[in-house]
């Protein structure tokens, strides 16, 4: 009998039968609070009824047309609806399937654009797991693992984790922007840099919000040298933190951006955008791919974008961002054995911590678990994997978000036991 990966572990025993808005159907009867979303991708939520009126309409038409053969009307169609959220300048599109493959464009871009061979990323952030992109990835050593040799010119510098290292925000800026240029003096010349890359909040490195000031430092940084500052926004665009762009919490404008997960409900697509000036100096011939940019995936993009446009999505993710993430502090204050709570709009991370400040791996793979129990469903992320994270749909409601703080506190209670008498309100 053929069978998975034995290598593949489900986060949960769920079997979907069917899944709508916010919530997952089980074979089993059961119906789940979904605050996984595909691991951020969903975004309009499962199913919403334009989106998949946008893919079946498409697949009596045309479901696959190469786009460097014949061109598809809702490719052009999804790059113009693009253009009304790209930030100012970047007007020059390029398409792929999935997030890994378009990190890989935007180094590549980025290294023929400059003649440089250098990128510096920053620790934790997560870009994919094919060769170059996990060469790029420091958020655990299981993305590289086993994979030598990984593709050279690759820099770390620190980034700001401010709770990690027992600081405010802003000496944790300040250190990380000290160790950056320091790594310019010591490890790759600016001259032979050719981009920064980094999230605007970690993804599984930790669900952690990169600080407005580090994000202008690197800026400012770029424009000195000539370095690309690239954004990968794989998970965090598309409304994910209440802002279409997580950058958009920073003055900060990158020179070239990512996007995928969200941008198409579900349907595998990514992109890279720049400026044409910027775009023209890719070498002919590397860019391309069989599947990039798929009829039936970019209808479902230019549904996505309408819907979130006409459904106020990112505000609603903004607003119950706030909701859910004040919900969460307030569970922390009855429960000592979460250190942290953090995130923007839709992204919000639960860091579970020892009374000595240590990871308490064991304790958030134990919620985690126990939240399917309650039938809401989540991940963990971060190096040690005692960060629980929570992602709900954009449409989700103030009162799906209440139903699941609940179920996520009774989870926390079944495993570490009753909340103290003394617990603060």
């Amino acid at each position: 009998m053929t069978s998975l990966s034995p290598i593949l572990k489900q986060a949960t025993p769920v079997v979907v039968d069917h899944a709508l808005g916010s919530w997952i159907y089980g074979t089993d009867g059961r119906e789940y609070l979904d605050f996984t979303t595909g691991i951020g991708v969903t975004s309009t939520g499962h199913c919403h009824p334009k989106v998949v009126a946008a893919a079946r309409e498409q697949v009596g038409k045309i479901i696959h047309a190469q786009y460097t053969t014949v061109m598809h009307k809702p490719l052009l169609e999804l790059t113009e609806k693009l253009g009304d959220v790209l930030p100012t300048g970047l007007d020059s599109v390029f398409y792929a399937n999935s997030g890994s493959e378009a990190v890989e464009a935007a180094i590549r871009l980025a290294r023929m654009a400059t003649g440089r061979p250098n990128i510096v990323v920053f620790q934790g952030g997560f870009h994919g797991r094919t060769v170059a992109a996990a060469s790029l990835t420091t958020a655990g050593t299981k993305f590289s693992a086993g994979y030598s040799p990984l593709m050279a010119g690759v820099h770390m510098s620190a980034f700001p984790y401010a709770y990690r290292y027992g600081w405010d925000e802003a000496t944790a800026v300040e250190f990380a922007l000290q160790e950056l240029d320091y790594l310019l003096k010591t490890r790759t010349a600016p001259n032979d840099t050719a981009a920064f890359l980094i999230e605007p909040a970690l993804g599984d490195g930790g669900y952690l919000p990169t600080p407005p000031a580090f994000m202008e430092g690197l800026r400012e940084r770029a424009d000195l040298h000539g370095i690309k500052l690239i954004f990968d926004e794989v998970q965090a665009g598309v409304g994910r933190t209440g802002k279409f762009w997580g950058h958009q919490y920073s003055t900060a404008t990158p020179d070239i951006i990512i996007t995928a997960k969200g941008i198409a409900s579900g349907f595998p697509i990514s992109a890279i955008a720049a400026s044409t000036e910027t775009m023209s100096k890719a070498w002919p011939g590397s860019q391309g791919g069989t599947y990039g940019g798929n009829a039936v995936s970019a209808a479902a993009g230019v549904a996505t974008l309408g819907v979130v446009e006409e459904e106020g999505l990112v505000e609603n993710s903004r607003v119950r961002g706030l909701q859910l993430q004040a919900g969460l502090k307030a569970i922390q204050s009855r429960f000592p054995v979460i250190g942290n709570v953090r995130g923007l709009g839709l992204m919000q991370g639960i860091e579970f911590t020892t009374p000595k400040g240590t990871p308490d791996v064991a304790t958030a793979a134990a919620v985690q678990q126990a939240t399917t129990d309650q039938d809401l469903l989540t991940l963990t992320c971060g190096p040690e994997g005692n960060v629980v994270r929570l992602i709900p749909a954009l449409v989700v409601t103030e009162s799906e978000i209440e139903a699941g703080l609940q179920r996520f506190e009774a989870a926390v209670g079944a495993v570490v036991g009753a909340v103290p008498a003394t617990a603060g309100v």
